[in-house]
């Protein structure tokens, strides 16, 4: 027979930490526009390019400050330098995006969610087709020297 230690526990216990210091965040699903990639970072690669679309464009950018701009730009370099073969920037992106909701899990984490509706329109729509051939090539490229 297991022996409990300490007080037994309170029949009537309620957790009281359950709403998140930040509350959650409810998103509304729709990409926008976004900003224009600034020519002054110099990015080079069709990868970082289309990671700065695909992140000014996605939702949860839709109330981002001029620092959430900032640290885009910076890890839009990051990214750049990763296509060009650095390896060593992959964790410290991973670790920024993940700060902004890139996986389930993230945003899980972050307590954030989509517009359910935005989602069904989106999957009847159908993906839009972007021209990523340039990046896939960069990445086999990338892949097959290392």
């Amino acid at each position: 027979m297991a022996t409990r230690r300490g007080p037994a526990p309170n029949p009537n216990a309620v957790r009281r930490n359950t709403d998140h210091a930040l509350g959650e965040k409810k998103l509304s699903g729709r990409s926008g526009e976004g900003r224009e990639l600034p020519r002054a970072l110099g990015i080079s690669t069709a990868g970082a390019k289309r990671f700065w679309m695909t992140w000014a464009a996605s939702p949860q950018s839709e109330d981002w400050m001029e620092t959430d701009w900032a640290e885009l730009e910076i890890v839009t370099k990051l990214v750049d330098a990763f296509y060009l073969g650095d390896m060593k920037y992959a964790p410290e992106i991973r670790q920024r995006v993940g700060k902004w909701g890139a996986t389930t899990e993230d945003r899980a984490r972050l307590r954030m969610s989509f517009d359910k509706s935005v989602e069904v329109e989106k999957a009847q729509e159908g993906r839009r087709k972007l021209s990523d051939e340039d990046m896939d090539a960069e990445l086999f490229k990338l892949l097959s020297e290392g």
